[in-house]
């Protein structure tokens, strides 16, 4: 069994703890997201899992064979992989998707650098990434269920005048964030429509079904109170601390509220970064992805300094970019910067004086 250190700058002590008990905490912390996956979305959300966390472990145990090293499928960590893999994509797509991203995840991402420990990326996230540049259209359409949020936003809106008479049906049949990126996109909605629907998007209802999941969206991050409760227990347990999750989590609540409205600065209501927070994958991606102990800093200023560039980028994604999303893609960015942010951020040795 092998032990593990605590992730920090130097001196390292050793900790009672090993790779298969920190990856099966990580395992038991998913589970209320995945409840709450079946809950919303039926037993399609647990079959694809299934399919992905299958993929995952026979392509990793396929690929250390065929190197001649130790096979260490028991340790949770493809497991990990693959549930985080089914918890990216959206419960309408094919069964073979999550298939492909798992394979692609473990046998590229992972396996390719030498496995656990030694990869760069996030190997969930660059998965993801390879399913979304691969097959866009399955990974960006099809949301189910059309959710009671989404259909109580498009009734609120209805009566407002000179709205595109199509509105209605393209909040009803995209996510939150889609919606929102929508409307900032829109040519034939002014600005000042656009920032009262903006408003009535981010409203205490709407907020409410977010945190609860009553709405369209990837399989395992619907739920914000899931994943929450699931992150409690890992911080309880160690297995994460604050730093980069408050830092990213942080910067996207400040930026949003700057940047976020459509009539320019601070013009949003205070409501709208929490909108930004509870829709889409911040939570899953600050609590779960961020944190990944391989491909995170190990010094606490680095950390703080990794949570916020995540922070940074995710907003500039979502605001400016051409995709209403920016989670996956800010953590692999930050990804690349970890070994400069860990050279830059190393502490003094104790007792260090200048010459």
């Amino acid at each position: 069994m092998r032990d593990v250190y605590a992730v920090s700058a130097a001196p390292h002590i050793k900790q009672k703890i090993s790779v298969p008990s920190v990856m099966w905490r990580v395992v038991l912390a998913l589970i209320p997201a995945l409840l709450a996956s079946i809950y919303f979305f039926g037993i399609r959300a647990l079959i694809l899992t299934l399919y992905s966390v299958s993929a995952a472990v026979i392509t990793e145990a396929l690929i250390q064979k065929f190197r001649r090293v130790p096979i260490t499928i028991t340790d949770g960590s493809a497991v990990v992989t693959g549930i985080l893999i089914a918890f990216n994509i959206n419960s309408a797509v094919p069964w073979w998707i999550p298939v492909a991203g798992s394979i692609f995840a473990i046998a590229v991402a992972k396996q390719l650098f030498g496995g656990l420990g030694y990869n760069i990326f996030n190997p969930a996230l660059l998965g993801r990434a390879f399913l979304v540049a691969s097959w866009p259209t399955l990974m960006t359409a099809g949301w189910k269920p059309t959710s009671p949020l989404l259909n109580f936003i498009s009734s609120s809106i209805n009566g407002l005048k000179n709205l595109p008479a199509n509105m209605p049906e393209v909040i009803t049949s995209a996510t939150p964030l889609g919606v929102a990126k929508a409307l900032r996109d829109s040519t034939q909605v002014s600005h000042d429509l656009a920032e009262v629907v903006m408003n009535k998007l981010a409203n205490i209802e709407t907020i409410g079904s977010l945190f609860w999941g009553n709405t369209g969206g990837c399989i395992g991050e619907v739920s914000a109170f899931a994943l929450l409760l699931g992150a409690a227990y890992l911080a309880y347990k160690h297995i994460i601390e604050w730093r980069i999750p408050v830092s990213y989590i942080t910067t996207v609540f400040v930026l949003t509220y700057i940047f976020g409205g459509i009539n320019g600065l601070f013009s949003a209501s205070i409501l709208l970064p929490i909108f930004h927070i509870f829709a889409g994958g911040i939570i899953i991606g600050a609590f779960f992805m961020a944190t990944d102990m391989v491909t995170s800093p190990v010094t606490k200023r680095g950390r703080v300094i990794f949570g916020m560039g995540c922070g940074i980028l995710t907003v500039i994604i979502r605001l400016v970019g051409g995709y209403p999303e920016g989670v996956s893609y800010s953590i692999l960015l930050m990804n690349i910067s970890v070994p400069l942010i860990d050279r830059y951020t190393i502490p003094k040795p104790f007792g260090e004086v200048k010459a």
